[in-house]
């Protein structure tokens, strides 16, 4: 009986592993929001770390996390890094492209509870 269970056992785990090596390296993820503002409205809050926070769900999680900024105050080249609790983590945010009213692209390297970068999109339109 027990080699039985453990031949099963066996089984799940090599069908696991192998269903675990098929899937690809990277993933996309796509969501959309209508807002009842002009996209030029939005991109200010956007374009700016500085304006993030009113509207963070993170800032929300943790009042007290440690943040800072460097490199351009808006746009291409600004940084944001924080430091918080366990549900709000360690990471940096780097604006890499900034087309007025367009298009905003954000490199998100996350620090702590784990590693991982990712490159972020956020496009306006009518």
């Amino acid at each position: 009986m027990i080699k039985k269970i453990l031949i099963v056992l066996v089984v799940i785990i090599i069908v696991f592993v192998v269903i675990v090596a098929l899937q690809p390296a990277q993933y996309r993820v796509v969501r959309s929001a209508s807002m009842s503002a002009p996209p030029a409205v939005v991109f200010a809050q956007v374009n700016d770390f500085h304006n993030w926070e009113a509207w963070s769900t993170w800032a929300k999680l943790d009042p007290a996390m440690k943040q800072s900024y460097e490199g351009a105050p808006a746009g291409t080249g600004a940084i944001y890094s924080w430091v918080g609790n366990a549900k709000v983590g360690e990471g940096r945010m780097t604006l890499t492209e900034s087309r007025s009213n367009d298009l905003i692209r954000i490199k998100l390297d996350f620090i702590k509870p784990f590693a991982s970068t990712a490159d972020t999109e956020i496009s306006f339109s009518l």
